[in-house]
């Protein structure tokens, strides 16, 4: 198996809203059979219908809290985009769990979950850089 991610399945409540909350913060999706697409890097974000998605995955424990010891994370390239970006998230609708703070790796983070409780990290970690793209390369960690 390659080391690879491509898709990242958001489970929703309600398509309409959580598509809403997403083009609040900026991001552009388009809209296939009830299913929405937002092309996030190199890998795509998708909305599905939660009980479509459990259905697909053939999963009869239907938790609606949307933690499932599970973050969804962006590194950004300052401190300073961390805070506008739990700014515009919260302006969106976002709950912040965790605002912005130093982290034990030296870098600045905080945390906001979506409606329907996916939880997200908006990290700026120096020890992380990213590419022109946006894209980030692990460091030789050792």
């Amino acid at each position: 198996m390659e080391q690879r991610v491509s898709l990242i399945t958001l489970g929703v409540a309600d398509l309409a809203r959580a598509r809403t909350f997403y083009e609040r913060l900026g991001w552009r999706g388009q809209e296939v059979e009830e299913t929405v697409f937002f092309q996030a890097g190199g890998l795509a974000v998708v909305l599905w219908g939660r009980d479509k998605l459990a259905d697909d995955a053939g999963l009869t424990d239907r938790g609606t809290d949307g933690f499932g010891g599970l973050s969804l994370a962006q590194n950004v390239r300052t401190r300073e985009e961390v805070d506008e970006l739990l700014r515009v998230a919260a302006e969106a609708g976002a709950a912040i769990t965790r605002p912005a703070r130093e982290t034990f790796y030296g870098g600045y983070a905080g945390y906001f979950t979506d409606p329907d409780g996916h939880l997200w990290e908006i990290a700026w970690n120096p020890g992380f850089p990213l590419g022109p793209d946006g894209s980030l390369t692990l460091p030789d960690l050792g």
